[in-house]
């Protein structure tokens, strides 16, 4: 396999956790949910789960040492949690509908709940995603993440006049910065938040982006498992 195949993540030992490059094979089998943009969390607690046990789930739990759960994406923010005190793993599918829908916060409630983590042990990767830049929207995104309390002043750039065709000029939306955020309402530290900073938009030579290619382009799987 090319080094180049994989972007593996850094967290603290006992995980392993990474992102696909384009056309890059998978090192082994990882369970992924049928995604729908939606909230839906799932703990994956028992061997042999397959996809279709994960109709409209947009973000995965396990406890299992050596069961890679995953998302998968292509622009939508992915957010990969570690408890390292509990040894438990979360895979969570953040698009801005995601992001708005606190996804990852009711990830980590379920994680408190089932697991007895707490937010302040746990790790955080936010994944390969549509950066600023990039993510020009319309007013009516602006206004979903305002009416769900986002810090506006934080995430929301405006960059002037839009260039037609282009992504220069416009409203843009921190997806990054958004969901950097919402890890840190829920209580985790800032130095165990790590942002891999890659805009898939614009490095589509590297990375599936649905926003350049279209949406029935390939997909990142973003992928964590217990070792």
């Amino acid at each position: 396999m090319n080094s180049t195949d994989l972007l593996f993540h850094h967290l603290p030992s006992g995980v392993e956790a990474f992102s696909t490059c384009r056309d890059a094979a998978l090192p082994y089998d990882v369970l992924q949910p049928h995604q729908v943009h939606g909230d839906v969390v799932r703990i994956v607690d028992r061997y042999g789960m397959v996809r279709d046990d994960l109709q409209g789930v947009d973000a995965v739990i396990t406890a299992l040492p050596g069961c890679p759960i995953a998302v998968r994406t292509a622009d939508c923010v992915p957010v990969l949690l570690f408890d390292p005190i509990h040894r438990v793993v979360a895979a969570v599918h953040s698009g801005w509908r995601g992001t708005v829908l606190r996804i990852s916060q009711k990830t980590i409630r379920v994680m408190m709940e089932h697991f007895a983590s707490l937010s302040s042990d746990l790790h955080a990767i936010i994944g390969p995603s549509i950066g600023i830049d990039s993510f020009q929207v319309g007013q009516e995104v602006v206004d979903s993440f305002a009416e769900a309390g986002f810090p506006m002043e934080k995430i929301l750039v405006d960059f002037g006049e839009r260039v037609e065709g282009t992504m220069r000029g416009g409203l843009h939306i921190d997806l990054w910065q958004a969901n950097r955020w919402l890890l840190l309402q829920s209580g985790l530290h800032a130095e165990n938040i790590s942002v891999a900073g890659i805009d898939t938009y614009a490095h589509n030579d590297l990375f599936f982006s649905a926003r350049h290619e279209g949406r029935h382009c390939g997909r990142i799987i973003n992928a964590i498992r217990l070792t």
